[in-house]
C-alpha cells in the first residue's frame, strides 16, 4: 500500500504490497464474522457431553480431543481476530487451567449480539461501554451467588476438581486425580485474614513418561529432576541436611591452546 499526499510527490510505502485494507462497517462486520465462525466451531465441544474434534496438521498427524486449548492451539489461523481469540484461550488456560472453550464461545456470542446493535446504528463505543457495565454487574452477582467451601469439605472440593477433568483425556481416572489434587492444594493452603489462599507456585508438577496415570503420587518434600552421577547414590533421603550454594559444583575444564607442527609423513604416522 502506497500513500502520496500530493500530485507529483513520491509515494510513501507504509504496508507491504498486496495488503488489503478495510475500514468502518465493513471491517467491524468482517471481524465479528470471523469470531462467530471460531466460536461456532468450538461450541459443539463445550461441556461434559462435548464432542471430540479430529484435527489433522500439515504433516498428517492426527489429534482427537474436545479440549478447547488443544483445539485452538492446533488451529492454523491467519486472521488477526482469530489469532486474538487463540491468545485469549491460551491466557485462560495458563491462568485458570480450564474454561478455554467457554471463553471463546462467550466472546462469539457477545460479538453476535453486538452485530445486531451495530445494524441498528448503535455506535460501537456505546456497545463497549454497555458490556463494561454488564461485566461489573456480573461480578457483583457472582459474589452474591458464590458458595463458600471450607477446606474440611473434601468431598465437595473433589467434585469441583473432577469438573475440570470431565472433557480431558484423564476423565477415566478423574476420581483418583481429584483426590491427589485436593490433597496437594490443602497441604499448601494458608489462612490469611480469615480467608483461605493457595499459592500454586508451592505445588510442583513433575511429568515422567513410561508409567500409568494411576502411578501419580504426592511427594511431601523436594523432587530433584536430575540424573544420578553414580549408581550407588540414594534415590530417597529422609530428614536430609541441605546445603544451599550460590555456585556450581562442576569441575571446570582447563582451557589450553595446543599446536602441532608436522613436516614429514613419518611424523604424521607417529602422531596417529
Amino acid at each position: 500500500m502506497a500513500v502520496g499526499p500530493g500530485q507529483g510527490e513520491i509515494p510513501v510505502i507504509i504496508l507491504k504490497e498486496g495488503t488489503q485494507r478495510t475500514r468502518g462497517r465493513e471491517a467491524q462486520l468482517n471481524n465479528i464474522m470471523v469470531a462467530k465462525v471460531i466460536a461456532e466451531a468450538m461450541r459443539s465441544s463445550l461441556g461434559p457431553r462435548g464432542m471430540d474434534k479430529m484435527l489433522v496438521d500439515s504433516f498428517g498427524d492426527v489429534t482427537i480431543t474436545s479440549d478447547g486449548a488443544t483445539i485452538l492451539k492446533e488451529m492454523d489461523v491467519e486472521h488477526p481476530v482469530a489469532k486474538m481469540l487463540v491468545e485469549i484461550a491460551k491466557a485462560q488456560d495458563a491462568e485458570v487451567g480450564d474454561g478455554t472453550t467457554s471463553v471463546v464461545v462467550l466472546a462469539g456470542e457477545l460479538l453476535a449480539k453486538a452485530e445486531e446493535l451495530i445494524e441498528k446504528e448503535v455506535h460501537p463505543a456505546i456497545i463497549i461501554e454497555g458490556y463494561k457495565k454488564a461485566a461489573m454487574k456480573a461480578l457483583e452477582v457472582y459474589d452474591q451467588i458464590a458458595v463458600q467451601v471450607p477446606p474440611t469439605d473434601k468431598e465437595t472440593l473433589k467434585k469441583i476438581a473432577k469438573t475440570s477433568m470431565a472433557a480431558k483425556i484423564v476423565s477415566e481416572d478423574a476420581d483418583y486425580l481429584a483426590e491427589i489434587a485436593v490433597d496437594a492444594v490443602l497441604r499448601v493452603a494458608e489462612q490469611v485474614n480469615g480467608k483461605w489462599t493457595v499459592d500454586l507456585d508451592n505445588v510442583k508438577i513433575e511429568k515422567k513418561e513410561g508409567q500409568s496415570i494411576r502411578d501419580t503420587q504426592i511427594i511431601d518434600g523436594v523432587v530433584l529432576d536430575k540424573e544420578v552421577v553414580h549408581p550407588g547414590m540414594p534415590r530417597l533421603v529422609h530428614d536430609a541436611r541441605i546445603a544451599l550454594l550460590d555456585c556450581s559444583l562442576e569441575v571446570e575444564k582447563t582451557e589450553f591452546d595446543a599446536k602441532l607442527h608436522i613436516e614429514t609423513p613419518e611424523q604424521m604416522k607417529a602422531f596417529m
